[in-house]
């Protein structure tokens, strides 16, 4: 078994055929939705969840066999590799590991123990360390030479020698982790000159954000990742000062324990020497591994929640091909208006001045009523910004001629795309102020294919996304947003080069040449067309066909995700029911009479067979749920409308690790405390509810001057 094989699967616990063959196929450059969807006689079955699991293990490992390499190559240009140095690298486990082998070795910037060694105190040092010397003192005098001018300096030499050696022990570094990992405490401070003017004008609403941690002290193990990233970023922005402890006496004399074998003399150095290590080398260090550590895994679980709140936003339900009227509410500025029609391209646009200063609503409703006639209007979507609510009002006192469903649609990150290329591209003749109206909306038609122009950090959900680690976010973000556009398919002749670029196999440069090859030659008639796409080779079709769909094509499997690779399949199926493909298609009674083992193969099996007959039954179908009509309590237009004890129709707008916050149709959302999700303990906040949830919550506690809202989960509707 290889070392990454058996590195992988230490760390996953998966089966060691579905990971060597997972392995072979990322080689193969095969993607993670592939090779979950269409290789599962070779995987074993295993998810999405599992390959991504293999994935990240296989970039620490190979991560980690890079810097052995490099590793190992300096300390041979030193000439100080040895079998047993070399053993020792060659089979560290971590890069913490790797870099204790490294650090004696390691060159370093002028240090006090290399400017020691340079004066000739080594020998004194070693002789302190073998600890037989009873009288040191007249030893050291025979080192009271050039630069080193008495005894006292040739012992402090000596000892700061001795303290690099202590600080390069991995058993001393190791003893000093542990004590961290298990009794360090995180301390908070304010600054002075925050403390003295956080009641200024200037400075206070940033400081009553942090308020609670000027005088912070919890167990650095179990403080919550959410906390972790406030106090950083408090510490960050000049607010506190941030320090990590636990009990350096102990850790003291645990080190004393390990090296003093003598009360002489040479103990009495070695003790001095152990104190120096520790302060000034050995606690600096190691307290901020500790801390980065402890970073890292509240990055990590940021994160994962990041990942998940975009997971439910990008599945968000769609309300499909139908023509929409859009509106991004404001006052002085008025209301942008824009009509789409059920392909998502602009027909018209105009401004409308419902709202103070001009007041202008009959103006305003004959507009709109105008328009929803004209351009056949099945819905109308509201920007939830500003004059959101008078907006909505305003459109539900019009008496339209057929039933018009009306959206209050979230606006996050509408302002960043429609001021990047991508929306300049797309409507080069139209301001900013008519692009952020159509990507209202767009997200109501398809959420997917419009966020998806966006930034992911952008968007508004999440917690700490700035303060995370942002490669390892942004790469988090992209897979998740590849897992939702694979999941849900593509319709190659009209989506953006924004969602093409997410399909499997394809990236931005194809995208591109898709586009071009669309805007060139009309519509795609077949799969097999995609083939004729520039630099579109057969690797890039294996991997993506199966996730492009194509409308009204002559082989209705290419509205489906049957890969092109079992089309034969299928046709054996159809021939041998004596039915067409078109027939076969829907035909539940007719399917589920199919053998399937009888059309098992080296290559397909029964996983592969299974999800063709399930995907015949209903080709083409979205997993999303419709969009559903939401309405806010129209009495409660501020914070101030407020009272403990009412029971509020509201969404789920963002999801945290201590909770949720909700949108009740105010500025101001409230937040449901995980303690108030359930009666029960709540360890997963996302177990609980959903983004965009329809739910009802009972007011706890209005803070009026905090502008802070406590809610309680009274009673949700299905996710």
């Amino acid at each position: 078994m290889s070392l990454i094989l058996q590195y992988i699967i230490s760390n996953t616990h998966l089966p060691e055929n579905g990971v060597k063959n997972t392995l072979q196929l990322l080689n193969e450059d095969c993607t993670i939705p592939f090779i979950s969807r269409y290789r599962k006689e070779r995987t074993g079955n295993l998810d999405e969840v599992e390959i991504e699991s293999i994935v990240k293990y296989k970039a620490i490992f190979e991560a980690l066999e890079k810097r052995k390499k490099a590793i190992l190559k300096a300390l041979e240009e030193q000439g100080v590799l040895t079998k047993e140095l070399e053993q020792k690298v060659s089979q560290a486990d971590t890069l913490i590991v790797l870099e204790d082998l490294y650090l004696p070795y390691k060159k370093k910037r002028k240090t006090k123990a290399e400017t020691a060694r340079k004066n000739g105190l080594e020998p004194l040092a070693k002789i302190i360390m073998s600890q037989n010397a009873n009288n040191i003192e007249s030893i050291a005098y025979k080192y009271v030479k050039g630069e080193v001018n008495s005894v006292e300096n040739a012992l402090e030499g000596a000892r700061h020698i001795i303290a690099e050696w202590i600080n390069e022990r991995l058993d001393v570094r190791n003893q000093i982790r542990y004590q961290l990992e298990r009794y360090a405490t995180i301390n908070t401070k304010v600054v002075k000159a925050q403390k003295d003017t956080s009641t200024s004008l200037s400075t206070s609403e940033k400081a009553q954000k942090y308020r609670d941690y000027f005088d912070w002290n919890e167990s650095l193990s179990r403080i919550p990742s959410h906390r972790l990233l406030a106090i950083l970023r408090a510490e960050n922005e000049g607010f506190i000062r941030v320090k990590i402890d636990i009990d350096s006496e102990k850790a003291i004399y645990k080190i004393e324990d390990r090296m003093i074998r003598s009360q002489n003399s040479c103990g009495k150095q070695i003790q001095i020497a152990i104190e120096d290590a520790y302060k000034r080398l050995l606690f600096p260090s190691l307290s901020k591994e500790a801390l980065s550590i402890a970073k890292d895994k509240a990055d990590d679980k940021a994160i994962d929640v990041f990942a998940k709140n975009l997971k439910q936003l990008l599945l968000g339900a769609p309300l499909g091909e139908k023509s929409i009227l859009a509106i991004d509410p404001g006052y002085k500025s008025g209301c942008k208006v824009v009509c789409l029609d059920a392909q998502g391209k602009l027909k018209y646009n105009e401004t409308i001045y419902p709202h103070a200063p001009k007041n202008d609503q009959i103006g305003a409703i004959k507009k709109i009523s105008s328009l929803v006639d004209a351009h056949k209007i099945d819905a109308i979507a509201i920007g939830n910004g500003t004059a959101s609510r008078e907006t909505e009002q305003l459109i539900r006192k019009i008496h339209f001629k057929k039933d018009i469903q009306v959206f209050v649609v979230s606006e996050a990150g509408a302002s960043i795309y429609s001021a990047s290329k991508i929306a300049r591209d797309e409507f080069p003749n139209y301001d900013v102020t008519v692009r952020g109206s159509v990507s209202i909306g767009r997200r109501l038609a398809d959420p997917l294919a419009e966020l998806v122009k966006i930034d992911a950090k952008s968007i508004g959900v999440g917690q700490y996304q700035h303060d995370v680690d942002q490669v390892k976010l942004n790469s988090s973000l992209d897979t998740v947003v590849s897992k939702c556009v694979n999941t849900v398919g593509v319709n190659i002749n009209t989506a953006s080069i924004s969602l093409l670029s997410y399909v499997s196999g394809i990236g931005p440069k194809l995208a591109e040449n898709i586009f071009e090859y669309r805007n060139e030659n009309g519509p795609f008639t077949s799969r097999n067309e995609i083939k004729n796409v520039p630099r579109l080779g057969t690797k890039a079709f294996e991997q993506g066909a199966g996730f492009l769909r194509i409308k009204n094509a002559k082989n209705p499997l290419d509205d489906s995700s049957v890969h092109p690779e079992s089309y034969a399949i299928v046709s054996k199926m159809a021939k041998n029911e004596k039915s067409s493909i078109s027939e076969l298609i829907g035909n539940a009674t007719l399917l589920q009479k199919i053998e399937l083992n009888s059309y098992c193969t080296e290559t397909i099996g029964l996983p592969t067979l299974k999800d063709i007959v399930k995907e015949l039954e209903k080709p083409g179908l979205d997993p999303r749920e419709t969009a559903k009509v939401f309405t806010f309590n129209q009495n409660i237009k501020t914070i101030t409308d407020l009272r403990e004890g009412q029971l509020l129709p509201g969404i789920v707008n963002n999801i945290t690790n201590f909770g949720c916050f909700v949108d009740i149709g105010i500025k101001e959302s409230g937040l449901i405390h995980v303690s108030n999700l359930a009666d029960a303990f709540v360890s997963d906040v996302s177990e609980h509810v959903s983004l965009h949830q329809q739910i009802i919550v009972k007011v706890l506690e209005v803070d009026v001057a905090r502008k802070r809202i406590q809610l309680k989960l009274h009673k949700k509707s299905k996710s």
